[in-house]
């Protein structure tokens, strides 16, 4: 079995991005949200994925290499103009030849990864197996109505959801998928739609499994969704992760589960509440205040702030006095403030923003 991990935009209406650069290499828990698919199919036991790079890919293949860092042999494959998941898949084809596949969307994270899927797939030897979970909003994803375990209905963003039960953006595939996909017109939104494949499959006779996964399932296309994301993978961290690699003065104050990267200087003064990890090389000064569930990235400097809830990427400069909390801050921000302010902020901003308060 082969793993396909798209990356990069692979449809027609990209959402909009706030950060130069690929989405996928935005990190959550200082890791870029694309490792944690690539971990999951190598814990899966996966040894060849292809990951499919549409328009915006920019940092993917220089992070990930060959993939021997995750245990992986990594081959790129370009799609060219993003026209779907669907086309994705067809870009693929040479490169997945007759095997089964594991069809994995980059911007997806799993707590229970995608090992079960695996051990259905090759159990019950279907011709797909697809993962479920219910949603607030059905309108926004491709939904599945079930008879049963049986499926009844797929259809992609209804207006009037006959459930909430949402294709989660993991799908496992045989050869079988090819023709039904070869021979889909594009959408209303000009896509080929992986759900219609799934639904056109069905239809022709072929056995589809689907999957409720267990544990949490998050989908990351919007700041909010990247802080949620955030928060759910720091908690579910294991002891064992939050050891403390920097220089951390005796008169800080750190409680519950804090990781600290190395060189990472932290003042007297400083408190931190877990959880929270701290890349390296970073300096927080006396005053500052970090966390709960909180990620620091590599090279920041924090002085005299207090920050909740938010994820400040490598190379952000914060000084106050100031509270920040619900925040995404983008690489090498800037923002300074001299007089405090009677309210916290919750800012979203972008790569190398500066702000004077």
């Amino acid at each position: 079995m082969k793993g396909l991990l798209l990356a990069g935009g692979h449809g027609t209406r990209l959402r909009p991005l706030t950060f130069t650069g690929n989405k996928h290499m935005i990190p959550i828990a200082n890791q870029p949200i694309l490792f944690y698919g690539l971990k999951h199919l190598a814990q899966a036991g996966i040894q060849e994925v292809g990951i499919v790079l549409g328009p915006l890919h920019e940092g993917i293949r220089e992070a990930i290499g060959t993939g021997l860092a995750f245990g992986l042999r990594v081959t790129y494959i370009h799609q060219g103009d993003p026209k779907g998941l669907a086309h994705a898949v067809l870009c693929a084809r040479e490169f997945l030849g007759n095997d089964p596949f594991v069809m994995y969307l980059g911007d997806n994270l799993l707590q229970e990864g995608v090992t079960e899927f695996v051990r259905i797939f090759e159990r019950e030897s279907p011709d797909a197996v697809v993962g479920v979970t219910p949603v607030e909003v059905p309108q926004q994803y491709g939904i599945v109505e079930l008879d049963g375990d049986k499926i009844r209905s797929i259809e992609e963003k209804p207006a009037k959801p006959r459930s909430n039960l949402a294709l989660i953006g993991v799908y496992l595939f045989t050869p079988a998928i090819y023709p039904i996909i070869s021979a889909l017109t594009p959408s209303g939104r000009g896509e080929l739609e992986i759900t219609e494949a799934i639904w056109r499959l069905h239809q022709a006779g072929g056995r589809i499994v689907p999957y409720a996964v267990r544990g949490w399932w998050k989908d990351t296309g919007r700041p909010e969704d990247l802080l949620h994301a955030n928060t759910l993978v720091l908690r579910s961290l294991p002891p064992a992760s939050f050891d403390q690699l920097g220089e951390v003065s005796a008169g800080a104050k750190l409680r519950g589960g804090v990781r600290i990267g190395a060189g990472t200087v932290v003042d007297d003064g400083v408190e931190i509440e877990g959880p929270v990890v701290i890349g390296s090389g970073a300096r927080l000064r006396a005053g500052t205040r970090v966390g709960p569930e909180t990620s620091v990235g590599d090279g920041v400097v924090l002085d005299s702030v207090s920050v909740r809830r938010s994820i400040i990427l490598e190379g952000a400069r914060i000084e106050g006095p100031l509270r920040v909390v619900d925040s995404l801050i983008g690489r090498n921000v800037a923002i300074t403030s001299r007089t405090p302010l009677a309210s916290e902020l919750t800012l979203i901003l972008g790569d190398a923003a500066q702000i004077r308060l």
